[in-house]
């Protein structure tokens, strides 16, 4: 038997401050059963010196039925026994109305698992009950709880047994402590929760487990909030209520990141009256993290937004083991997902799981949540960059700077700094350098205005509806070298006040399986939300005819193009593609593309407008720079392209800057040669000096 404990000392000390209902039902259990186990032990004095006694033999041995009425009979028989009976029958009646109580029994916790847990919260808020519980084993070693300590104090009947299965283990609420043999043994020991113990004794609090990866949305908040996504949220709505009560509901919100996936999920929480938690599943889920532990942090979770009334959003969800959600389903019947693009649904997840894609925001939706954040004007870009909401937000706080520097930051967020797979194009011509029939002007002035209004026509006048897929403008410029592509879409680039960005084919064109895709989703992904014209220049090479499936190379090939058809029809953005083969590129694809602008080799006319261009008569300073230029010879005789006058115009004045004269014909027709020749034609002198 162990050292003896004075009753009193199971009184409250603290007798003038109200205890919580389960503490003192504890202690009250623990007094009565300790004046039990001190008249069974009274009776086995005589046999004290031997180690195991004759009459604990024979206690040990009468059956538990018998044993529990014994009890029972003794606690009606004793006066102290009857106050005792009286004062717990009182404080049972108090626990059960007791709110620290209230949203633990929602996880369908026995009555036994109750007792369990009570006494295991017991212990951690008074500690000295640890003694207690250690005369009540009648062992000094054995001051913790286990189940057979409840079945006594609480007089559970024998066919009580706490298992795997049990909602005090599944949900991580109380369980044997790792160092025990047999965890399900009725002497193993027990241990609470530590999140638990903080909910019983201090109220509310997040899950010290889960640290700074979890946040509240609370419902006044989200309602408070501009609805960036009214469609959207009523479509949540309406497939949450109609499975409500049928089956376990998954709805995954897929969307770019910043797109305002956990703002949308809080305003649904809101919708029905509750908050949101908000947790991290790159942080909490993803990396190097278990499938055990993985999925124990998904219990907690959903442990505390039960705990709180409050719905559970996993951000970042596609980090995760898909797996995890197969499982996760039992532990909350209602669970919001958000992703980039929408999750596979697992084998064996039998919850009824919807995907809602977040579209880019609309013009008037960017506008509107700007002048919600700051009253400075908005900038163009925020009007004509497909930005996220948190892109907004981030740019809203830098207004009082200037518009250049939201301009600047939004261009920050968006990524577009020169890398391998695109890089930025001077746009330094107007309209006035660009030398082209007036067809093919009006052609280009055309897609100017289209690209300029193409927001107003698809939102405001509600012309969006006849392009379901993707609201982007794809141009294709094609025609021989040097007819004036690139500088086309300089001066488009220009005249809208659009950057210009070249896509590096060989750092987009990869010979892995599946890399170019990759890589040409990211072009596509930056670009199409910038303010900026995206260039294929030499198309052919990404946008060619598929072929006849031979081996595993033309296959993937295939697929790259089949990905690029895909890709570009849902394209929000702006893409010019350039190429000198026309007749090289997939059918399929032409028909997909709405500007078509077949440049040609200049005329007379056109040669003469761009040798003037290209051949300035003074210097900057006013120095006389040309001396008897034919002009007409030069237009009529020379058929070059523009790109080949520009080059001969160039190198003219290398040569005249070296032998110190004047621009003249000599110098003009010497560089012209060189540029001919370049396509393996020879010129005549026609009488004009050689060099």
């Amino acid at each position: 038997m162990t050292a003896a404990v004075d009753i009193d000392m199971l009184a409250s000390d603290h007798a003038e401050v109200e205890e919580k209902p389960f503490l003192a039902r504890v202690r009250l259990r623990a007094q009565r059963r300790v004046l039990w186990m001190r008249s069974l032990w009274s009776d086995e004095e005589s046999d004290s010196g031997l180690a195991i006694s004759h009459a604990e033999v024979d206690r040990v041995l009468v059956s538990p039925a018998e044993m529990a009425g014994r009890e029972s009979e003794f606690y009606q028989r004793n006066p102290h026994g009857r106050e005792l009976t009286a004062r717990i029958r009182e404080a049972d009646e108090l626990d059960v109305k007791d709110p620290a109580w209230h949203w633990l029994r929602q996880f369908g916790l026995s009555k036994y698992e109750t007792d369990l847990l009570a006494l295991c919260i017991a212990s951690e808020i008074d500690p000295p009950l640890r003694r207690v519980y250690a005369y009540l084993h009648d062992d000094a070693t054995a001051g913790h709880v286990t189940p057979w300590l409840a079945s006594g104090l609480f007089q559970w009947p024998p066919v009580v047994e706490l298992g795997p299965q049990s909602p005090l283990f599944r949900w991580h609420i109380a369980r044997p402590a790792p160092s025990g043999a047999n965890p399900w043994a009725a002497i193993a020991p027990w241990v609470p929760d530590p999140h638990i113990v903080l909910w019983m004794t201090q109220g509310p609090t997040l899950d010290p487990a889960l640290g700074n990866a979890v946040h509240v949305f609370h419902a006044d908040q989200s309602q408070k909030m501009m609805c960036l996504y009214p469609a959207q949220l009523d479509l949540i709505e309406q497939f949450a209520f109609a499975l409500r009560g049928v089956a376990p509901v998954q709805i995954n919100l897929a969307g770019a990141k910043g797109a305002g996936k956990r703002v949308l999920a809080a305003q649904f929480a809101a919708a029905v009256g509750q908050s949101l938690i908000s947790a991290d599943a790159a942080l909490l889920l993803g990396g190097d993290v278990t499938f055990s532990l993985a999925l124990e942090r998904a219990i907690r979770a959903a442990r505390l937004a039960s705990l709180a009334g409050a719905l559970l959003y996993w951000q970042d969800a596609e980090t995760a083991n898909p797996k995890i959600w197969s499982a996760a389903f039992e532990y909350c019947p209602l669970m919001l997902l958000g992703s980039q693009a929408p999750l596979p649904l697992q084998p064996g997840n039998r919850a009824a799981r919807r995907s809602i894609a977040l579209p880019h925001l609309t013009r008037s939706a960017r506008m509107s949540l700007w002048t919600q954040i700051t009253s400075q004007p908005a900038p163009e870009c925020i009007a004509s960059s497909l930005l996220e909401a948190s892109d907004i937000v981030n740019a809203a706080r830098l207004a009082p700077a200037g518009s250049e520097c939201v301009a600047n930051a939004c261009n920050t967020n968006l990524s577009l700094e020169p890398s391998e797979l695109f890089v930025p194009m001077p746009c330094p011509y107007t309209w006035e350098d660009l030398v082209l029939p007036s067809i093919l002007r009006d052609h280009l002035q055309e897609l100017e205005r289209q690209v300029r209004l193409r927001w107003q026509v698809y939102e405001e006048w509600g012309f969006g509806r006849l392009r379901p897929l993707g609201r982007g403008i794809t141009a294709m410029f094609a025609g021989p070298s040097g007819t004036g592509k690139t500088m086309a879409a300089q001066v488009l680039a220009g005249a809208l006040g659009m950057k210009l960005y070249r896509v590096d084919l060989a750092g987009v064109i990869n010979k892995y399986i599946g890399e170019t895709e990759k890589r040409l989703r990211q072009v596509f992904d930056v670009c199409e939300r910038a303010n900026v014209i995206l260039f294929f220049d030499e198309a052919d090479a990404l946008f060619g005819q598929r072929t006849q499936v031979k081996d595993a190379h033309d296959r993937f090939a295939n697929i790259e193009i089949d990905y690029l058809l895909q890709r570009m029809e849902q394209f929000d953005g702006v893409a010019i593609l350039a190429t000198n083969r026309k007749g090289d590129l997939d059918k399929a694809f032409l028909r997909r593309i709405r500007f078509i602008v077949d440049f040609i080799p200049p005329g007379p006319a056109e040669r003469l407008r761009v040798w003037q261009r290209a051949l300035p008569s003074h210097s900057p300073g006013g120095e006389e720079l040309l001396h008897h230029i034919d002009w007409e010879y030069l237009a009529e005789k020379l058929n070059l392209t523009g790109a080949d006058i520009t080059a001969a115009a160039m190198g003219a004045a290398f040569l005249a800057r070296a032998e110190g004269t004047r621009i003249g014909m000599t110098h003009i027709m010497h560089a012209a040669r060189r540029e001919i020749g370049k396509h393996g034609t020879l010129l005549r002198s026609d009488g004009w000096g050689e060099k």
